[in-house]
């Protein structure tokens, strides 16, 4: 049954890009045939997932060489991360049905329909490929199609930009992963994955230390982890908002499921600064991406920063997970990686449905400036509303989603005063200050966003002539608005799902440990004989029924009829945008605050009527230091263009000089070979 289902995802994603090439000068055909059969194929990836999550791991190996063979192997791992790409990919296909009717008669419908489903099938196979050489082969594809789907509107200079850097920068990461399977095959003869698991502890400490170095810059490159962050702000925005949607909700994914395969099921996570150096960066790379998110009104950069912040969430659960296993704390090294991944798929979710969100205003608006909404609530209430969950969940508020595994991260944070290392400790707790911080700098970002964007008056034509979206759009920003709330008023049942994945990993079970029956744990279970947990689902019914209650019975029993007035603006008329309160005044205070990361600089243009005591028109700009390209990217890049320069010399362009460089070469080989080298 199970191969039924996973080959028949694999042929349904394959007949949908087919159909898009062949019906591409029929538009309407042509979405129906690929997006549907995206959503097809998706729902058996589901069905696919959870028989594997419910009962045995699949595994099927082809016959041929150990070089050429390849084959699929889905554990609980493999099937947790199918069912995120599966989930997400059902709605944004759903939603791609509307979203990808702003295309018509502009683009090619066809070709973007063949790459969507190539896409998230290459995605799929990612994290089932059990061969170091086919797992190369689809990543790269992954890569290529996501290039291509960056470039869709390449007639764009800022596109081209960002495509270049994507494909770049993703390239530099493959050539870190290769080495690190490199380290692997040298060690266990094959290229295998199946001899990859384990090999950790027969591998000598220098090879393995540099097995994980080079896996984290590799795979942390594709993740977006800061340094290697840059392509990220400049891929996502540039694409079309439905593949947005996957890239950050679900591509970067696959980069966390081998950094957990690599670290746990092959290194085996038992160095202790491996963990420390993980918790760093991830720190780092959750507060830098809020801070920088927190500076843009481009809407969509804006949550392309926030994809930075919550990958740096999931490894930090995953960093801390790796310090307790190193420390012998395996059962608190499961409450750490059970952290991680749910905050994984939670992720997913609430970023797609922002992504999504983000789109639908681009859709109506046909602009992704903040400063020019406002008042969108009015035109488009039923984005406002599904918008605002995806705001509430990133920001970590219950009773939603993102809450419940942050909640775990700061708990699994607070336990390391178990630790013996006394350093080791402080990190941890100073990492979870730092998490904290995020947090609170996240709420501030999306009441921007959100208040800035749907509330208050129109700021420009855009605003004011905007509507609400097609139906398939709304449909898909519900599915993913409904799985916030599912995922946060009811985490026991997934929790107990990824405690299944975490065991065979840590060793430890922790349903065995506590009962997550109806809520979730709290830190003082481990510190004290009386159990302690927080219900999600009393958390619920007091936000959605007790504190609403009094505002209902109010509005119903109110008799003194409420007369409304024009708002008092100083003596200045209201009637439009310019007095409202803007992104940039929003996030002043911050920037001024955070002035020495930021290096924020503005520029005032004063414009004077024929009086110089009466000003026409004031133009104010403000930008931050971009201080990653400048003082890091930067000086590289100069330094690979100065050594081109000189190779050019080389190049003289006359075959006779290639042929003396043959021959050079040839005898010193010779030479070297004579002399028994």
């Amino acid at each position: 049954m199970n191969s039924y289902l996973f080959f028949g995802s694999i042929a349904v994603y394959l007949i949908g890009a087919i159909s898009a090439l062949i019906f591409k000068k029929k538009n309407r055909l042509c979405i129906y045939a690929s997006f549907l059969s995206a959503s097809i194929a998706s729902i058996l990836g589901i069905i696919f997932s959870f028989s594997v999550l419910f009962g045995n791991t699949f595994n099927y190996v082809s016959q041929g060489s150990t070089l050429l063979s390849y084959g699929f192997y889905v554990d609980k791992l493999s099937a947790f991360f199918i069912l995120i790409i599966s989930i997400t990919g059902f709605a944004v296909s759903i939603y791609s049905t509307g979203y990808v009717t702003e295309y018509f008669g502009k683009k090619n419908i066809g070709y973007l329909g063949f790459l969507y489903n190539i896409f998230i099938l290459s995605m799929v196979l990612v994290v089932c490929a059990n061969n170091a050489v086919m797992f190369l082969i689809v990543w790269e594809l992954m890569s290529i199609i996501s290039y291509l789907l960056v470039m869709y509107e390449h007639e764009k200079k800022d596109t081209r930009k960002a495509g270049f850097i994507y494909i770049v920068m993703t390239h530099i990461g493959t050539g870190f992963i290769i080495l690190s399977f490199l380290i692997f095959a040298s060690s266990t003869g094959s290229f295998n994955f199946e001899t990859f698991r384990g090999v950790g502890a027969t591998m000598p400490p220098h090879l393995k230390d540099l097995a994980f170095i080079f896996a984290l810059i590799g795979f942390g490159t594709k993740a977006g982890i800061v340094p290697f962050h840059i392509w990220l702000p400049y891929a996502h925005p540039a694409a079309p908002s439905n593949v947005s949607a996957l890239m950050s909700g679900v591509m970067i994914k696959t980069a966390i499921f081998m950094l957990i395969r690599v670290f746990f099921d092959f290194l085996g996570a038992g160095v202790a600064w491996w963990g420390i150096i993980l918790l760093i960066i991830a720190s780092i790379s959750a507060l830098l991406g809020v801070m920088y998110a927190l500076m843009e009104h481009d809407m969509k950069r804006l949550l392309a920063y926030h994809s930075v912040e919550n990958i740096g969430i999931i490894l930090i659960g995953v960093g801390v997970s790796m310090i307790f296993m190193a420390s012998g704390h395996p059962d608190l090294a499961a409450f750490g990686l059970i952290a991680g991944l749910y905050h994984t798929i939670n992720h997913a979710v609430f970023k797609s449905l922002l992504f999504m969100g983000a789109g639908s205003i681009l859709f109506s608006t046909h602009t992704r400036n903040i400063e020019e909404y406002g008042g969108l609530i009015k035109n488009m209430p039923w984005t406002a509303l599904f918008f605002l969950i995806g705001a509430i969940s990133i920001s970590a508020l219950p009773p939603f989603n993102g809450f419940v595994s942050e909640w775990l991260t700061f708990q699994a944070q607070l336990l390391s005063i178990n630790l013996s290392d006394n350093i080791t400790k402080i990190l941890v707790l100073f990492s979870g200050a730092g998490l904290a911080l995020t947090s609170a700098l996240a709420a501030a970002c999306f009441v921007k966003a959100f208040g800035i964007s749907f509330l208050g008056l129109p700021r420009s034509s855009h605003a004011e002539h905007s509507k609400e979206v097609p139906v398939p759009m709304l449909v898909g920003m519900f599915l993913l608005s409904s799985m916030c709330i599912i995922l946060g008023v009811m985490p026991f049942y997934f929790i107990k799902i990824i405690d299944s994945i975490s065991a065979p990993l840590t060793g430890v079970s922790m349903i065995s440990i506590i009962n997550f029956n109806y809520s979730i744990a709290t830190v003082s279970t481990y510190l004290s004989s009386t159990p302690a947990t927080i219900s999600t689902i009393w958390i619920a019914i007091l936000v959605f029924v007790v504190l609403p209650l009094p505002i209902i019975i109010y509005l119903l029993l109110r008799r003194t009829p409420t007369t409304k007035y024009e708002t008092w603006g100083c003596g200045q008329p209201v009637s439009t945008g310019r007095n409202e309160y803007t992104a940039t005044a929003f996030s002043k205070p911050i920037r001024m605050w955070l002035g020495g990361i930021f290096r924020p600089h503005r520029e005032i243009q004063t414009t004077y009527s024929d009086s110089p005591f009466f000003k026409e028109k004031v133009i104010f700009e403000s930008d931050i230091e971009p201080i990653f390209e400048k003082y890091l990217y930067d000086p590289v890049i100069r330094v690979i263009l100065t050594l081109s320069r000189y190779m050019r010399i080389i190049q003289t362009g006359y075959i006779q000089t290639y042929l003396l460089y043959i021959l050079i070469t040839l005898v010193i080989a010779l030479i070297y070979v004579g002399s028994g080298g």
